[in-house]
């Protein structure tokens, strides 16, 4: 999280503009967090230019409850779904939703273990889908949609957790777009899911209600208590990013971050990437040694270094650089120090 707005949370901690109290002592039914729930919903519409006719619902669980919950509200018993197949996390909603219905995989990148996008000429869409879900960032993998599929009158539904609010996106393009919070929204707990308002009051009778998008609509995100100090916190990391002068300017910053640390990667002989130059994502950028045995000593000389967290999901290895829209530049410029000390020493 940006570190203002971590400083601005530490001084209302105990006292929440002079009530005499934190945030996680107020009543969510009360006059105080109404307003705080209403200024952060108009603020996100404002980040986003969103329509008037999308809910935005702030909600639990993770992108990994909405994997059930897509479905459940869109799909019904007897029809099928399209997925798009990039990954890792593309593949858990996958299984999520074969739970509850016929799923198509229209289009896969394992053929490259899941290094590029498919381009939507390869995709085979089914025609009686319900509709066609794309997980926009892929974390592990390090691939990312800079682009907007077309699927005509069929929902276009996006799990864009790990790079929503980085860049501007036309949410007119979608039916739903969700995001879990813990990336470039606030800490992890809360959810934000957004959906048209005609793909409300869709949902299967034994679709929870707690997930049923209409039901929580109606409710105004408070059918069950929300996750209040995180939506606090979310609305603080909106401000910030409105006085960073909206998304196009933080897609400016995470652009001259990305470009800089792939470049570093691309210049010599010691680190590799595989993923599709065009595809690459900017969140997350994975990259390898040319010799694993390095992998450790390049990880202790980089903690040393106040550079953490770098040693790569499990199931790839490796080194993985998230570069959120509150990493800094000084940070990936004091990593990419580091990268070009290593290789002095090791390349």
């Amino acid at each position: 999280m940006p570190e203002p707005v971590l400083q601005r949370a530490q001084s209302e901690l105990l006292d929440w503009h002079g009530r005499g109290m934190s945030v996680m002592e107020m009543s969510h039914r009360g006059a105080d967090f109404g307003s705080i729930l209403e200024k952060t919903e108009a603020d996100l519409r404002a980040l986003l230019a969103m329509p008037a006719n999308y809910r935005v619902l702030f909600l639990q669980g993770g992108g990994l409850a909405q994997n059930a919950a897509v479905p459940l509200n869109l799909l019904p018993a007897d029809g099928v779904a399209d997925y798009i197949d990039t990954g890792h996390w593309s593949l858990k909603s996958i299984a999520e939703a074969r739970k509850y219905g016929q799923v198509n995989i229209a289009a896969s990148s394992a053929d490259a273990d899941y290094t590029y996008i498919p381009p939507q000429s390869a995709w085979r869409i089914s025609p009686d889908a319900s509709y066609v879900h794309v997980t926009t960032n892929e974390t592990i993998g390090g691939v990312e949609y800079f682009w907007i599929p077309e699927t005509g009158d069929v929902p276009l539904v996006a799990d864009a957790s790990s790079h929503i609010l980085s860049r501007p996106l036309d949410v007119s393009k979608f039916g739903v777009v969700y995001a879990g919070a813990q990336k470039n929204i606030g800490p992890a707990g809360l959810t934000v899911v957004i959906a048209r308002d005609d793909l409300l009051g869709r949902a299967r009778r034994e679709c929870p209600s707690v997930l049923d998008y209409g039901v929580q609509a109606k409710a105004a995100s408070m059918f069950n208590t929300p996750s209040t100090f995180a939506i606090y916190l979310a609305g603080l990391t909106f401000e910030w990013l409105a006085a960073q002068g909206g998304l196009a300017a933080i897609e400016r910053a995470n652009v001259a971050k990305a470009s800089a640390l792939y470049a570093e990667i691309d210049r010599g002989g010691l680190y590799r990437n595989p993923v599709r130059p065009s595809d690459r994502s900017r969140m997350n950028v994975p990259f390898f040694l040319t010799d694993e045995r390095l992998n450790e000593p390049f990880l202790a000389g980089a903690a040393q270094r106040g550079l953490m967290q770098l040693k790569g999901h499990r199931a790839v290895g490796g080194m993985r650089a998230s570069i959120y829209n509150a990493m800094p530049i000084e940070g990936v410029s004091a990593l990419i120090d580091w990268m070009r000390e290593f290789e002095r020493e090791h390349g």
